[in-house]
């Protein structure tokens, strides 16, 4: 068995070194950390999760709740690459990470499940966050970080900056002539409530007015309600020159829809997305969208749940935000 003795003689370093590295401790400087990290991962170092349970009186294991509503699930690339920033700060830090996967709609008793498990805290990247069952959670004494919604009590949340990506997208879209402009938009959340005030705000500042036909609600990364709000676009006197989709993926079900009406995305009529996901940059032409920083995301909301964790005493609630990055593909026709 590879100990830590083993890996500071490898290293050429202490003891207490190795040990505070292989912790992620800010005494020790960045690459120094990730030298002797991966020093110890080519080693096969594995730590006594057990021993180190018992004199620290933690688990090292942290869940990640997500409640599935689509059926898209962990196959999404933009909740892939949060849960991947995650697991690269968790496991860096020497914890383990347990997926949990309740039904809101029951009141699923987050906290009971959680102290039943013994985690050391929970990370919430989707859920209904209004409901009792994860109220109760966050209200606990049980450390907690939060995706996309923030409650302003001892909790701290990593948001993705919907106003200023929304924002980028509509400028780019009204720069391209557009001034018809439709707007499928998910379920009331703090996302859409974000992405739709910035949505008017924009046309308002253009002395764009966009009548309530153009606006309809479907499903965050859902194609078939997407589809649906496509078709009642195209059905209209006058039908919109561009749509605003929830999503890249949802938007795949709007471009099927425009392709059974015999319109091509980028020569008849113009579509935009958001996220950024991989698969539909690779469509001819690429989906014009903006690119969600996920492993940024993620990592931020593991450093601050650790935080809360390690450092009880010291720990501030923060609200961060993270930017993403226009993507302008070629799905945006010029008037």
């Amino acid at each position: 068995m590879v100990t830590l003795k083993d890996i500071a003689r490898e290293c050429k370093v202490s003891f207490s070194t190795v040990s505070k590295a292989l912790k992620g401790s800010p005494e020790i400087s960045f690459e120094t950390t990730e030298f002797i990290q991966k020093k110890a991962r080519e080693m096969g170092y594995h730590p006594n999760i057990a021993a180190r349970s018992l004199r620290t009186n933690r688990t090292y294991d942290i869940g990640v709740i997500f409640e599935d509503k689509t059926g898209s699930g962990f196959q999404h690339q933009y909740f892939a690459t949060i849960i991947s920033g995650i697991q690269k700060v968790a496991f860096s830090r020497g914890y383990e990470m347990t997926f949990v996967s309740g039904d809101s709609t029951k009141n699923y008793n987050y906290y009971a499940h959680a102290l039943a498990r013994n985690y050391d805290g929970l990370a919430i990247l989707s859920a209904d966050f209004t409901s009792s069952g994860i109220k109760q959670l966050v209200q606990s004494e049980i450390p907690t970080v939060s995706l996309d919604y923030f409650y302003d009590i001892k909790h701290s949340a990593v948001m993705s900056d919907y106003s200023a990506g929304m924002h980028e997208l509509m400028e780019y879209v009204i720069s391209c002539g557009h001034r018809k402009i439709a707007i499928i938009h998910g379920e009331k959340t703090w996302v859409t409530d974000q992405r739709l005030e910035t949505f008017k705000k924009v046309c308002k500042a253009h002395g764009i007015k966009i009548p309530k036909e153009y606006y309809a609600e479907g499903l965050y990364h859902d194609p078939v309600t997407s589809s649906a709000g496509t078709e009642v676009f195209l059905s209209l006197p006058e039908p919109p020159t561009c749509i605003f989709y929830p999503d890249d993926y949802a938007a795949l079900g709007g471009i099927r829809e425009l392709n059974s009406h015999g319109l091509t995305p980028g020569k008849d009529i113009s579509i935009v997305g958001y996220d950024g996901i991989a698969l539909t940059s690779m469509m001819i032409p690429p989906l014009t969208t903006y690119e969600q920083n996920g492993e940024t995301i993620g990592r931020t909301m593991a450093e601050a749940l650790l935080a809360k964790i390690e450092n009880p005493a010291e720990f501030e609630p923060k609200k961060e935000m993270v930017t993403g990055r226009l993507i302008k593909g070629g799905t945006v026709v010029k008037l």
